[in-house]
């Protein structure tokens, strides 16, 4: 289950796929843990977490421990789960904050109720649509997953879980059992318009409703629809695997929003922000 920050291939269950070379090799890549950083500093974002005190959180799939050092960065308390022992050992040799259990998520969490002020998950909860063995029923393994996380979390709480669907109908079937287990909320797609950059999120609330956050890279979304219309141009995430371009139009737009966030004063967006000007001769 652990979350490597890119999308996994199916290549048998997660606990033989993430083997200790395999473990070894991601955690030591720079690219990843980059992304890894990326995604769970969203993943965190989008809990919602008060700024006055720490928080317990739960990591599922927390692998080697990438996602649960953001965590710790951040000020706050966690406990990772992972069904790869190669995986919780380097995090064990890299001395990480959290507190480690070796379980299978598909067989539920193993907490007591309310324990947790909220849960994320880095590129895991796919892995339940897999049916491993004879036994597993991925409906019936989500549906597990969802109710006892429900049951683990506290009221008012959030779970942010990024995944990498295969398809649509995988992307049904996993909001579906959320849904069933009590949870509402729905998904928060991060630069929608893009075949690499394009990001999932499970945004889930226990107990009453909230306000579905806004992905990232979506204010201009409308532009690029209209845009494909009328031109059979590659679109501008061409050159981006998991993150924005330096300078770019989105990056500009991502930066623009977090200041927002921070309180500070940003200029209005329009369709000239972060285009290009003509060199002057």
């Amino acid at each position: 289950m652990a979350g490597s920050g890119r999308r996994p291939e199916h290549r048998g269950p997660p606990e033989l796929f993430y083997d200790e070379a395999e473990a070894r090799k991601y955690t030591h890549n720079s690219r990843v843990v980059e992304i890894q950083a990326q995604m769970s500093e969203r993943a965190v974002e989008l809990l919602g977490l008060p700024e006055d005190r720490p928080c317990l959180l739960l990591d599922v799939g927390c692998g080697s421990g990438l996602s649960g050092d953001y965590i710790s960065e951040e000020g706050h308390y966690w406990i990772g789960m992972d069904i790869s022992p190669a995986m919780l050992d380097v995090a064990v040799e890299r001395e990480v904050e959290g507190d480690l259990l070796l379980a299978d998520m598909g067989h539920g969490i193993p907490f007591r109720p309310g324990m947790f002020d909220g849960c994320i998950s880095i590129s895991a909860v796919q892995w339940l649509c897999n049916a491993d063995k004879k036994s597993h029923s991925p409906p019936k393994r989500l549906y597990r997953f969802f109710s006892t996380l429900y049951t683990a979390l506290a009221r008012g709480s959030r779970a942010v879980l990024q995944l990498y669907p295969e398809n649509s109908e995988q992307l049904e079937l996993i909001t579906a059992q959320a849904m069933r287990a009590g949870f509402t909320g729905g998904m928060v797609v991060d630069y929608p318009n893009s075949a690499k950059a394009k990001k999932f999120f499970l945004c889930l609330f226990v107990g009453a409703s909230g306000t579905l956050p806004k992905g990232l890279g979506t204010e201009c979304a409308d532009e690029e629809l209209h845009q494909a219309k009328f031109t059979n141009e590659r679109t501008r995430f061409k050159n981006i695997k998991g993150k924005s371009v330096k300078k770019s139009r989105d990056w500009i737009l991502e930066k623009k929003e977090r200041r927002r966030r921070q309180g500070k004063e940003v200029r209005a967006d329009t369709k000239y922000t972060g285009r290009k000007r003509r060199p002057r001769f």
